[in-house]
């Protein structure tokens, strides 16, 4: 009996143990701009400790989405960082992140959003049973083109501009953030 009741309560420890283990193996952090993401925070919550992020952040203040973008979701968001931003035509920003250019700045950042949550393995899945293309709809309605160079997703808009994404698969409690180098336009 006593043997019995050994192996009973063994077997709960593993069974816990193993349970607890695959729950931590899931809670992985991807560190983004220098600072950790937690897929236990929200997009807006992660998003405002990346330093690689800090003109995206500014936009969706600007543009009121942030109530949005930490509601529960789930998002698929495509995050340029700084430096895409930095690459767009002189001024470009500064006028849209103005309060009378709203909604256009809305428009150019829901272009950045689908509604739902798309690891990379759905997108590249979706890719290769389009022949090599795949296209969404964002959540302004918009669409985007998603294809594949080598083992790298790409995004390109209506005119033609290509973002490569840089960094995939950052899981956040209301969806997934894939960090890509250029801004995309409606």
């Amino acid at each position: 009996m006593k043997k019995l009741k050994l192996f009973t309560l063994l077997s709960m420890f593993l069974i816990l143990g193993t349970t607890a283990i695959g729950q931590t193996a899931k809670i992985e952090t991807k560190m983004v701009g220098g600072a950790e993401m937690y897929p236990s925070k929200n997009i807006v919550e992660n998003a405002v400790n990346s330093n690689d992020h800090t003109t995206l952040v500014a936009a969706v203040k600007a543009a009121g989405l942030v109530d949005v973008l930490s509601s529960e979701g789930p998002f698929t968001v495509f995050a340029p960082t700084n430096s895409a931003f930095e690459a767009l035509p002189d001024g470009t920003v500064e006028t849209l992140l103005k309060e009378e250019n709203q909604n256009k700045l809305q428009s150019v950042l829901t272009y950045h959003v689908l509604a739902g949550d798309y690891e990379a393995a759905d997108i590249v899945a979706a890719i290769k049973k389009g022949n090599g293309k795949a296209t969404f709809t964002t959540v302004n309605g918009a669409e985007v083109s998603a294809m594949l160079d080598g083992d790298k997703v790409k995004l390109q808009d209506a005119s033609g501009n290509v973002a490569t994404v840089t960094v995939a698969d950052v899981d956040q409690s209301n969806g997934v953030i894939h960090v890509i180098d250029t801004v995309i336009l409606p």
